[in-house]
């Protein structure tokens, strides 16, 4: 085998598949060329700055659990591990009702959370017996990958509609970011087994206190200090076998039109990779990955950040059931680094700091940036609270900043949930089968 060392490979896409396999290729030896052709690292896991108050905003909450255990040792070796709040309590709140909280207890796992789940208020005593029932089918391992979906599954195993609407949906709606009846059985099951069932440090909820664009930042230093190159700023226009062998990658950057290298891996959104298909070299493989492409669609979410004249609660995040948004999270509590407009220069150099002043703006609304919609902030030196609200939108759309596209159905196959609990799941091929081809 050849020394690492010797071997080049260009990245394409510094988001954070692009930037933990430019890590690891750094880490193994590999000289490194990571391409991303925004002025930052992260992807859709970025921050703004509000235009008017200055303040860094992160572009939509993004969480991990203690099963994210890749991305958790990116973090380790990124040095920002210590930038993750750990949290094991979640409370759900209803409108007018007392809160719910789960928390683990003193019973060994899969049972940690049962005495708090018994006490939840939020759930009565069939959905309670109901949810129990369905965790149960979990426990031996996941279920095969069929063409069922979730919503079918559930009506298939008694799940009240109130357990439906206030324990699986929320749960899904925040781990897959789409409705019951576009998700798999499947991975379905894998975010409940893993979130409830295998331990307490598996299910708890990690979110970072200081902005995405600085949390992954600091890939650029990372990779600089191990001999590999970060370019911004840099679209890619083709992608050739290279005279000489190994391929030659044509960028739209002026001071480094051309850049050879052993290997290319592309790290781009779905719709990236299409547009870029044309400039690769045409075989079986690179049209069959453009017809799984055809499939993709996002599913967006939407980010709401409101700013309040005083603190509104002493909750860092609650889960909001019976209601049309769906999680809270406090981000003057989560980033207080951070609130009132104290926003930390970005590790990339390539983003530059936002101003620093107190809670303030124009008096008019703000319009709407990026996936997040803000209201108007608090007048100048009055201390505030800053809250951000999270809402599945519902509608597949084929452009949305914040999205996701794990486990959905398409939409041919139509909704599943007007189906008889005792009939047939949606026939047809999963989309979630199909593999992308090599391209060679």
């Amino acid at each position: 085998m050849a020394d690492p060392q010797s071997k080049t490979v260009t990245v394409v896409g510094g988001g954070l598949a692009g930037i933990a396999a430019a890590c690891a290729l750094a880490d193994s030896g590999y000289r490194v060329h990571l391409l991303e052709r925004r002025p930052y690292l992260g992807g859709r896991a970025s921050s703004y700055e509000h235009p008017g108050t200055g303040e860094v905003i992160d572009n939509c909450q993004h969480v991990l659990i203690g099963r994210c255990t890749s991305l958790i040792d990116l973090y380790r070796r990124l040095g920002v591990l210590d930038s993750i709040r750990w949290y094991d309590r979640f409370t759900f709140l209803t409108p007018g009702g007392p809160p719910s909280v789960i928390q683990p207890g003193p019973l060994p796992a899969p049972f940690h959370s049962t005495l708090a789940f018994l006490r939840a208020p939020a759930f009565s005593l069939k959905d309670k017996l109901a949810i129990a029932r369905g965790l149960s089918a979990f426990m031996p391992g996941l279920p095969p990958d069929t063409v069922e979906n979730f919503l079918h599954w559930l009506h298939r195993h008694g799940q009240t509609e109130r357990a439906i609407d206030r324990f699986w949906k929320p749960v899904l709606v925040s781990a897959l970011n789409e409705d019951l009846d576009r998700i798999s059985v499947h991975y379905a099951a894998k975010v409940f087994r893993e979130s409830f069932l295998l331990s307490p440090q598996s299910g708890r909820m990690g979110i970072p206190s200081i902005p995405l664009s600085e949390l992954y930042g600091a890939a650029t230093g990372y990779l600089r200090d191990r001999g590999s190159e970060v370019s911004l700023r840099t679209s890619v226009e083709s992608i050739a076998p290279s005279p000489n062998g190994g391929w030659l990658t044509t960028t739209g950057n002026p001071e480094i039109p051309a850049i050879p290298s052993d290997a290319v891996i592309l790290a781009l959104s779905f719709e990236a990779m299409a547009a870029l298909l044309p400039a690769l070299p045409q075989n079986p493989g690179s049209q069959a990955l453009d017809a799984n492409l055809a499939q993709f669609e996002h599913s967006p979410i939407t980010g709401i950040h409101l700013w309040f004249d005083r603190e509104v609660t002493d909750l860092d995040h609650a889960v909001l059931l019976d209601t049309t948004i769906q999680w809270m999270f406090n981000k003057s509590r989560l980033q207080p680094t951070h609130r009132s407009g104290e926003a930390a220069t970005s590790s990339s150099s390539s983003r530059p700091p936002a101003p620093s002043s107190p809670c303030s703006a124009s008096p008019s609304s703000t319009s709407p940036s990026r996936s997040s919609r803000s209201s108007s902030p608090p007048s100048p030196r009055r201390s505030c609270s800053k809250l951000l609200l999270l809402k599945r939108l519902g509608l597949p759309i084929r452009s949305a900043p914040c999205s996701t596209r794990s486990a959905r159905h398409p939409p041919a196959h139509g909704p599943a949930s007007s189906s008889p609990a005792t009939g047939s799941p949606p026939a047809g091929p999963p989309p979630w089968k199909a593999q992308p081809a090599a391209v060679t």
